[in-house]
């Protein structure tokens, strides 16, 4: 019982995160990274996710019409 409601639980998140395609789950990640490296450095890194949203978003949307 305690292991279906795990596995659930987990099936429940792994879809929320990555969803339908795998790729922007795998992009945003990547930006997170990114972010996160470029901070340790003197640069400002404040900017890196929302240009990756800006970048991912149409190309999200263009995919998804593409398919129909």
């Amino acid at each position: 019982l305690m292991r279906s409601k795990l596995k659930a639980f987990g099936l429940f998140w792994y879809d929320f995160v990555v969803g339908d395609d795998w790729r922007v789950a795998a992009s945003v990640v990547s930006a997170l990274l990114i972010t996160c490296l470029v901070s340790l450095s003197s640069v400002p890194s404040w900017w890196i996710v929302p240009a990756a949203l800006v970048v991912l978003l149409p190309v999200s949307l263009w995919r998804a019409t593409k398919r129909r």
